[in-house]
């Protein structure tokens, strides 16, 4: 397959400066050579007499645009009159209106989609408006097919609503100004470069993928650029250059390669909050969240005091509430069965516990492989980290964050891994390793050799990603955390072996400590298991959150 680039500019608001913009349009090609074609989003007519002097040098052919140059329509009321209708047509030479909306593809095979105007909120809409039935009509005859992988280039006017999510910050507010229909075909049409204007901002977003990691074969990215007015007096960029391959002649594996920067997708929807969760579980839709149960351990022996008197959180009545509170809402979902990790359980084992947060707890490991290795896990009854809500996973992260400089000031390295299979309650593990033992990418090639003697893939999780993003509540999983902000990840199909990650931490290339690999054979007397943990409570005081809050 041929794969011959077409030369491309585009341009933002053009409003009516013809002669700037065509000029400078003579001025890069004379530098840079001829380009195959111009495309203007936004509104290319202006409004002052200046403007429609301009535009009737080129309307009559005392002017001629140097370059084939293809327009969106109205995007006022104002401009509207520029156009005789919905249906594109030539208005001058070299210059042509796209149309209310369509598909134009090139002679080189690059496919264009676009639709002018601004969103409607209802039909019949204004001429400089596009509307429901126009975004249907667009989709319908490109997204029909199977065979459907996107198209190379989207043109329009507004921009697409949440498109900064997960991206680089920029001054506009993009809440206010942009419009979700045009993000619903943005997602829909998967374009390689997406270009709209009327804010007056020029913005290059981080380009962001159209798959969903470990879940969906690789797609290409998108990039979405944003121009500025023609001439503006703040001198943003206005006219934007680049060669393009079009997606139907390009090599398949080069199209669905992924830049360094790629971010997930901004236009895919959320995970699903708490109040959703609980509506799939059978629980009340529109209930809040309670705030997790509040529980009172003597941790230091001093009723009603944590570590040097400082206050823990008090038991509450025997109804559930404290004095004077009123009472609370619903609970989380309790546990189907006996759970040896839900807090409130009679199972629990307390005097293993070293922290208590709001929404989270920190535990001694039983059978730990090192003196320090703790759990981080949730008061309430949860399965693992994509069933967790948003003030949970925050304070997941301060335990995260909190652990590592524990572990940083003792020499040491910070590893956290998760199995969600064949367990009930979440337990993130985490475990110090001696800096002095081995260095983080030995640590993550333990990881990388044991999984593939296993026949194992474990695959390494995008930058930009969170658990969430390639793992669905429900979905059974092997992760791991370096202390590099490296996370690696295996979907678990059928078996799995339930000591994998203590395996690969005790193995001789980490920790040199395979006799402890699996937990039943370090198991402490309880004794010692109260002696280690209030040790380790007095060691970690300095750097627990939970005593100041």
């Amino acid at each position: 397959m041929g794969e011959q680039p077409v030369r491309v500019l585009v341009c933002g608001d053009v409003g009516g400066r013809l002669s700037v913009l065509f000029g400078r349009v003579q001025s890069i090609q004379k530098k840079t050579g001829q380009f195959d074609l111009l495309l203007c989003v936004g509104e290319f007519f202006g409004t002052t007499p200046e403007a429609a002097a301009d535009w009737d040098q080129y309307r009559t052919g005392a002017k001629k645009a140097p370059i084939h140059t293809y327009i969106l329509g109205a995007a006022s009321q104002e401009t509207a009159k520029n156009f005789p209708g919905a249906d594109g047509c030539e208005l001058a030479a070299n210059i042509t209106y796209l149309g209310r909306r369509g598909v134009f593809t090139g002679a080189s095979g690059l496919q264009i989609a676009y639709v002018s105007g601004r969103e409607a909120g209802q039909e019949p809409a204004p001429p400089h408006c596009f509307t429901p039935t126009d975004v249907a009509a667009l989709l319908a005859p490109l997204t029909g097919s199977n065979k459907f992988r996107g198209v190379d280039v989207l043109l329009t006017s507004q921009w697409p609503q949440g498109v900064c999510r997960y991206g680089n910050k920029l001054e506009v507010d993009t809440t206010s100004c942009g419009s979700g229909a045009v993000a619903s075909l943005a997602q829909r049409l998967k374009p390689r470069y997406h270009f709209a204007a009327l804010e007056g901002a020029h913005y290059e977003r981080l380009p962001y993928r159209n798959h969903a990691v470990l879940q969906e074969n690789a797609r290409h990215v998108s990039r979405f650029i944003a121009l500025a007015t023609v001439n503006n007096a703040a001198k943003k960029k206005y006219l934007y250059a680049f060669n393009i391959v079009p997606m139907a002649t390009m090599d398949p594996t080069e199209l669905v390669k992924q830049p360094p920067d790629v971010t997930e997708n901004p236009y895919r929807r959320p995970a699903p909050d708490e109040t959703e969760r609980w509506t799939a579980s059978g629980g009340a839709a529109g209930e809040e969240e309670e705030p997790p149960p509040q529980f009172f351990f003597d941790l230091s022996k001093k009723e009603g005091r944590g570590p040097q008197g400082r206050g823990r959180r008090r038991p509450p009545d025997g109804d559930g509430r404290h004095q004077g509170q009123p009472k609370q809402p619903r609970r989380h979902p309790p546990p189907p069965g006996p759970c040896w990790f839900c807090l409130a359980s009679p199972q629990v084992e307390k005097h293993l516990v070293v922290s208590i947060g709001s929404h989270c707890y920190l535990a001694l490991a039983k059978g730990g492989l090192t003196r320090d290795h703790v759990l981080i896990l949730p008061i309430g009854h949860y399965q693992a980290v994509p069933d967790l809500g948003p003030q949970v996973l925050e304070e997941v992260d301060r335990y995260k964050t909190a652990l590592r400089g524990f572990y940083r000031s003792r020499g040491a390295r910070c590893v956290l891994f998760e199995r969600n299979y064949r367990s009930q309650h979440l337990q993130l593990q985490v475990v110090p390793v001696p800096m002095d033992r081995c260095a983080t990418a030995d640590i993550k090639e333990a990881f990388m050799v044991q999984a593939q003697e296993q026949q194992m893939e474990l695959m390494e999780v995008p930058e930009h990603t969170d658990l969430k993003q390639i793992a669905p509540p429900g979905t059974p999983y092997f992760y791991v955390e370096l202390d590099s902000g490296e996370k690696l990840f295996h979907r678990i199909r059928k078996h799995f072996p339930l000591q994998f990650g203590r395996e690969v931490l005790a193995s001789e290339a980490v920790l040199n400590i395979p006799t402890r690999a699996d937990w039943k054979e370090c198991k402490q007397s309880r004794e010692e298991e109260e002696e280690n943990c209030k040790q380790l409570r007095d060691e970690f005081q300095p750097y627990d959150f939970a005593l100041e809050d």
